[in-house]
């Protein structure tokens, strides 16, 4: 737990002074006596025994001329004035060193010379009227052909059967276990729950659909998962796995420059991998499809020129595969295996898409479009749900109560598509039922920019309704395997 960040001289020792406006009160007992001006309270954090503040404050005690000033590689903290070079190689700001799997932008994407920086978007409340429906014409009209409806496969799996049914979750834990449960469930029907694989869920946060997937292969031989997470995770499941005989490991990377390639257990046991997400944001689903499609499979298929079954050079997985394989279809895996045997994510966060990562960007050339209808139709998305505000407002208040009890930061789509519908409001120019329209048309056209991405590179790729919209009003599920499998393929 850090120490309660404040300026040096900001704040005061103010133990227990009564009056003063009556909002001052005497600190919990064992806690730090810091009066954190800023924030209009104590500091929370446990001084030593016998002392009345934290070491971020000591100095508030202490009768001699030492100076704390801010940390240079981080100003929320403070450090003594003479130990800021030991400091500086200790603390947790610091630099660290990069992981062998560490790739600078290798996901990233070509860089386009169209690229619209951030600093020149317009706003789409600075579109005239002839303007906003010359861009609606064009979204319709590269959206001719695609189908507006998509498949239902509101699916659960048994694995989560004794959650669901638990009258001690409340309504926001039941809400993930239903999405999580269906996700399974739709991934089972396309045969990726077995054994001899690796499952790589990006965007991991706690971890918790890796940890629902374990559970539902029971002990499956030769299964590992890696949790790809950029930022640091409270809450983590990650300690229920610690004692297994497989890896439960966690990659403290951001997708943008992972190479899976240089995944130490990748490299040895040679696994196909299944690319899953729960609520992956934005841009975020973009760099995982390219991690997957073109850096794993791509990169590896050129260090393997032989595509026999002799470059598993684990029995164990070989057997488990054929085993499976037999199990499933009577055919060998290894016949047509594939680096990756399927992907599996949640959409999330239109509006956070960004043209120099979109893999869709040959779709979007080929209907006419570019990065300026790109960057205004990401933006737009955010329409497909300013017309569920009474909706939005309900679920916000119920996640507010149970916030501290859930602890699950997955679902953020509602505020921030709530923030995107007000910041690019157009009063007067269109009814809401219209902005909602037009809102799922634009998402639907960017995952249809993803479809054939997947596509052009030999997978069956979909997109469906893996839940209730009351449940969550991000809802589409995005599937691929490869076109070669065996394994039957759900209808577009």
């Amino acid at each position: 737990m850090a120490a309660e960040p404040a300026a040096v001289g900001s704040g005061q020792r103010r133990a227990a002074e009564p009056g003063a406006a009556g909002r001052l009160r005497t600190p919990v007992p064992g806690r730090c006596g810091y009066f954190v001006e800023r924030k209009k309270r104590f500091c929370k954090m446990i001084p030593a025994q016998g002392r009345r503040f934290c070491g971020e404050h000591g100095d508030q005690e202490e009768e001699n001329d030492r100076k704390r000033i801010p940390c240079p590689l981080d100003p929320k903290h403070t450090v003594y004035e003479d130990q800021l070079q030991k400091h500086l190689k200790k603390c947790n700001s610091r630099e660290k060193p990069k992981p062998a799997y560490f790739v600078q932008d290798i996901n990233a994407g070509l860089k386009d010379a169209t690229e619209i920086l951030d600093e020149q978007q317009l706003p789409i409340s600075s579109l005239s009227r002839e303007e906003l429906e010359d861009l609606i014409r064009k979204l319709k009209k590269a959206s001719n052909g695609i189908k507006p409806i998509l498949k239902d496969q509101k699916l659960s799996h048994q694995a989560l059967q004794e959650a669901l049914n638990d009258p001690k979750n409340g309504e926001s834990a039941l809400k993930h276990l239903k999405q999580q449960a269906s996700i399974l469930g739709n991934m089972e029907k396309l045969q990726l729950l077995g054994p001899g694989r690796c499952f790589i869920e990006f965007g991991a946060g706690r971890g918790k659909l890796s940890h629902w997937v374990d559970i539902a292969l029971q002990d499956a031989a030769n299964v590992h998962f890696l949790l790809v997470e950029r930022a640091t995770t409270r809450f983590k499941v990650d300690g229920k796995h610690r004692k297994r005989d497989y890896i439960f490991e966690r990659l403290q990377v951001d997708i943008q420059n992972l190479c899976l390639n240089k995944v130490p257990i990748l490299k040895k046991e040679k696994l196909p991998v299944v690319g899953i997400g729960k609520h992956l944001c934005g841009a975020a689903t973009d760099l995982a499809l390219r991690c997957l499609v073109e850096s794993y499979a791509t990169q590896y298929d050129e260090r393997n020129e032989d595509p026999s079954p002799k470059r598993f050079k684990s029995d164990k997985t070989d057997l488990a595969f054929n085993n499976f394989a037999d199990e499933r279809s009577g055919k060998n895996v290894s016949e047509n295996w594939n680096p990756v045997a399927g992907i599996v994510i949640a959409l999330c966060c239109h509006h956070r898409c960004q043209w120099k990562h979109y893999v869709g960007q040959e779709f979007f050339r080929t209907v006419g479009l570019g990065p300026v209808e790109f960057n205004y139709f990401q933006r737009m998305t955010s329409w497909a749900t300013c017309g569920m505000q009474e909706t939005i407002t309900e679920a916000s208040t119920i996640d507010a109560k149970s916030k501290d009890q859930s602890s699950d930061t997955e679902e953020h789509d509602q505020v921030n598509n709530r923030i995107e519908c007000s910041s690019d409001s157009l009063q007067g120019l269109l009814t809401v039922e219209e902005r909602k329209q037009i809102g799922r048309l634009c998402k639907l056209l960017i995952d249809q920019g993803r479809i054939r991405y997947l596509q052009q590179r030999g997978y069956n790729a979909a997109l469906q309704y893996y839940t209730d919209s009351t449940v969550s009003l991000e809802n589409v599920l995005l599937t691929a395997v490869p076109s070669q499998s065996s394994v039957p393929q759900p209808t577009a």
